[in-house]
């Protein structure tokens, strides 16, 4: 853990002798009482937080002194169909990690349908995920995320378009689809822009026709990133990264 991250309602509270971060604080960082280290509120602030006390059962009471703001999340949204569960769960991970604003998982004609029934986004464990890719990143906000069981369905609620209080997607963004059949051109020859971004990533299988003719509809631009199949989870990675050069994502 690069921060210990705490929720508003556990302030004031002891963290009990099982929990992940008394472990991490008294066993891997062998900090003792009064000793300070990186913290932040879940959704807010980072700070600097302090054990005050270690209990007899083994739990800590911790304080947070200071407030800073938090790291801002890049102005990138990736909308992604539905992958393994485990593949999932390192796909939440590594999103938030890299700081994107928004996860959209959608269900698409192509992949597998038996992969929407996964628990991880009813017990929790997307949330999770999500948060140990933000504390390896020093960071204390999660990215958006949001079902929709079709391209047809997030197509028309047009989510992007309905951020205009958010800063990041205050310019209208740049519309993307990763593409390696019937690619318009090439994400790495794409000229820079300084509008943020929003890219689709289908599943292995790639897209339907049906759903290439609703993205052009749309106004979404159809990239290619090589001649190789590319696991879901690694396209989503590989397209964020190339997004932070070619886009005004900060």
């Amino acid at each position: 853990m690069n921060i210990i991250l705490l929720e508003e309602h556990e302030l004031g509270r002891n963290l009990s002798r099982r929990d992940e971060r008394t472990i991490h604080l008294l066993k891997v960082l062998h900090k003792k009482c009064g000793d300070e280290f990186e913290a932040g509120i879940l959704g807010g602030i980072r700070a600097t937080g302090r054990i005050e006390k270690i209990n007899r059962d083994g739990s800590i009471f911790i304080t947070i002194h200071g407030s800073l703001p938090p790291v801002p999340r890049l102005g990138l949204r990736m909308a992604v169909s539905f992958v393994r569960p485990i593949q999932l769960k390192r796909l939440f991970r590594d999103l938030s990690n890299i700081g994107v604003s928004a996860i959209d998982l959608i269900g698409t004609d192509m992949g597998e349908k038996s992969y929407r029934d996964t628990k991880l986004l009813s017990d929790g464990g997307s949330r999770s995920a999500l948060i140990e890719g933000a504390v390896q990143a020093r960071d204390t906000q999660i990215p958006e995320l949001n079902l929709y069981d079709s391209i047809d369905n997030w197509l028309s609620k047009c989510p992007w378009e309905k951020e205009n209080d958010n800063k990041i997607f205050s310019r209208s963004p740049l519309l993307l689809v990763m593409d390696n059949i019937r690619a318009e051109g090439s994400f790495f020859s794409l000229s820079p822009s300084n509008r943020p971004g929003v890219i689709a990533i289908g599943p292995e299988r790639g897209w339907s026709d049906r759903e290439r003719d609703l993205f052009e509809k749309s106004g979404f631009l159809r990239l290619s990133m090589g001649e190789r199949a590319l696991r879901t989870e690694t396209a989503c990675v590989a397209a964020a990264a190339l997004a932070m050069e070619k886009t005004e994502i900060n």
